[in-house]
């Protein structure tokens, strides 16, 4: 299992024996690697050296350190997306081959605060609903989601069984989102959210703050997203100008 003298350095060949035996199974996701004193040894080089490699691969969030506990292979996120990209959540479980579901939590007509006036651009008198869901993927839940829309926008026959509200909107009320000015916040354990989508404690999450857009650019949906880290990756193609 040593690994074979190149010039690069040696931290650098590690963290590529490492990754290479996650590949081919000989560590499976979530399992825990052998000691620092037992890795050093196998592959033949200092526990300074190998340090160093597992830090990079934390960083890469291809392992996982708990302490006390050990070093664990970090689970690969089923979902990416380009974050340029407006997709759906259920897009994306679909995009998957995996079979998008909803749990819901509750619905309710709420006084529009500052914040909403703000945001919607509507009167202080304003009523919003408020939806709080679940989404899943073949049954496992994925993203808490919590999503305001004033109700003047809403058709007369909403039913919020429909999976995807961009359809739902489209269907039904004529309504195409175009496009979202999302920002992106990684947190850690959430006290309400994280027992919800049953994450383990060191699991964090992404959190997309999104007010999506009609063609006409009137703000329709402000949404907070929680997506379970270890399982989505966003990504965005940046050009040099």
């Amino acid at each position: 299992m040593s690994i074979k003298s190149d010039n690069r350095h040696l931290y650098l060949q590690v963290i590529d024996k490492i990754k290479e035996d996650i590949e081919n199974g000989t560590y499976k996701e979530k399992e825990k690697l052998p000691s620092e004193f037992e890795l050093s040894k196998s592959l033949g080089v200092s526990r300074a050296t190998l340090r160093e490699a597992l830090r990079i691969l934390e960083e890469e969030n291809v392992i996982i350190r708990r302490h006390g506990v050990g070093t664990f292979v970090n689970s690969k996120p089923r979902f990416t997306s380009g974050i340029e990209q407006l997709n759906s959540v259920t897009g994306m479980i679909e995009k998957a081959n995996l079979t998008p579901g909803t749990i819901f939590l509750s619905s309710s007509i709420i006084s529009a605060t500052d914040d909403v006036v703000k945001r919607f651009k509507c009167e202080q008198d304003e009523e919003i609903f408020l939806l709080e869901r679940v989404r899943t993927a073949n049954g496992e839940p994925v993203v808490y989601c919590l999503d305001k829309i004033p109700t003047t926008i809403l058709p007369e026959s909403f039913g919020h069984v429909q999976e995807s509200l961009f359809e739902m909107l489209e269907e039904k009320a004529n309504i195409y989102i175009s496009y979202a000015i999302t920002h992106i916040e990684p947190i850690g354990y959430h006290e309400k959210i994280s027992p919800i989508l049953e994450c383990d404690p060191e699991t964090s999450l992404l959190l997309l703050k999104q007010m999506h857009f009609d063609e006409q650019d009137r703000p329709i949906v402000y949404s907070l997203n929680y997506f379970r880290a270890d399982h989505f990756s966003f990504h965005v193609v940046r050009k040099r100008l």
